[in-house]
C-alpha cells in the first residue's frame, strides 16, 4: 500500500489544487487523510470519492483554520475518525485574496492574509503537535514570495509566507529533541486556481519563459515533494525551505 500504510494524515486546505493534489499522494501512499476544507465542501467530498476509489481511507472536515475553535474541531473530527495520533501534518491552507498596494492596504485585509497564511500555522501545529510522536513530519507551504517579496501589490502575501519560513526553521528547533521534524516547501509559479484567479495570462508566460526550465510547475510536482518530505527517505532533513521553482530563483 505504499510507504505511509498505516499512517494518519491531516492536510489544510486540501480539497483543491495543491492541497488536493497532496491529500490524493498521500493516500495513494497509504495514509489515511483528513482532508480539510473552509469554503470548498464540494471539493473536499471530491477529493475523498477519489480517495476511497482507490481504495484509500478519507473524511473530510471543514474548518477555518485561522479560527481557533474550528481547528479544536478539526483535531476532534480527526481523532475520532482515525485515532489519537497524526503522523503526517502538511499546513497547506492560505491566499492571496487581492493584489493590494501600500497605501490599499487596511487593518481588515491585513487581519485576513496573515490570519489565513500565518496564524493557522501556528495554530494547526500547536493543536496536532500532541498527537506526534517520534518519526512524525510536519510540512508547511510557504512560497517563493517569501525570498523575493513577491508580485505586485502581494506584499502582505510574501510577508505572511516570511513568517511560515521562519516558523518552520524555529520549530524545527524546538520539536527535533521530541524525532518531529519540520521542513517547508517554497513553489514558484504553480500552474493552480491561485494564478488563474490572481495572476494575468501575460505575466505567467514571461514568468514561464524567464525559467529555466521554461514552463510553470505543477500541483502534483509539489506533492510528489511533501511526500519525500513526510517519509523516512528524508530522516535527516528538518528545518529546510525547500525551493521548487524550476529554477527560477535559488536560495
Amino acid at each position: 500500500m505504499g510507504k505511509f500504510k498505516g499512517k494518519v494524515a491531516v492536510v489544510t486546505g486540501g480539497s483543491r489544487d495543491i492541497g488536493k493534489a497532496i491529500s490524493l499522494k498521500l493516500a495513494k501512499e497509504g495514509a489515511k487523510v483528513v482532508v480539510n476544507y473552509n469554503s470548498s465542501e464540494s471539493g473536499a467530498n471530491e477529493t475523498v470519492k477519489e480517495i476511497e476509489a482507490f481504495g484509500g481511507e478519507a473524511i473530510a472536515v471543514k474548518a477555518d483554520v485561522s479560527n481557533i475553535n474550528d481547528i479544536k474541531n478539526l483535531k476532534a473530527k480527526a481523532v475520532e475518525a482515525f485515532g489519537n495520533k497524526v503522523d503526517i501534518l502538511v499546513n497547506n491552507a492560505g491566499g492571496l485574496f487581492a493584489r493590494k498596494s501600500l497605501q490599499e492596504l487596511d487593518e481588515t485585509f491585513y487581519d485576513l492574509v496573515m490570519n489565513v497564511n500565518f496564524k493557522s500555522t501556528v495554530f494547526v501545529m500547536q493543536a496536532f503537535e500532541p498527537l506526534m510522536s517520534k518519526g512524525a513530519s510536519i510540512v508547511n507551504l510557504s512560497s517563493q514570495a517569501a525570498r523575493d517579496g513577491g508580485g505586485g501589490g502581494s506584499s502582505l502575501y510574501g510577508s505572511s509566507k516570511g513568517a511560515v519560513t521562519t516558523f518552520t526553521r524555529a520549530m524545527a528547533k524546538e520539536l527535533g529533541p521530541k524525532g518531529i521534524r519540520v521542513n517547508a516547501i517554497c513553489p514558484g509559479l504553480i500552474g493552480t486556481k491561485f494564478h488563474d484567479d490572481f495572476t494575468a495570462d501575460e505575466i505567467r508566460v514571461k514568468v514561464a519563459a524567464g525559467t529555466p526550465l521554461r514552463r510553470e510547475g505543477q500541483a502534483n510536482e509539489i506533492a510528489d515533494l511533501v511526500a519525500y518530505l513526510a517519509s523516512d527517505e528524508a530522516s535527516f532533513m528538518t528545518g529546510n525551505n525547500v525551493d521548487i521553482n524550476g529554477g527560477l530563483a535559488f536560495s
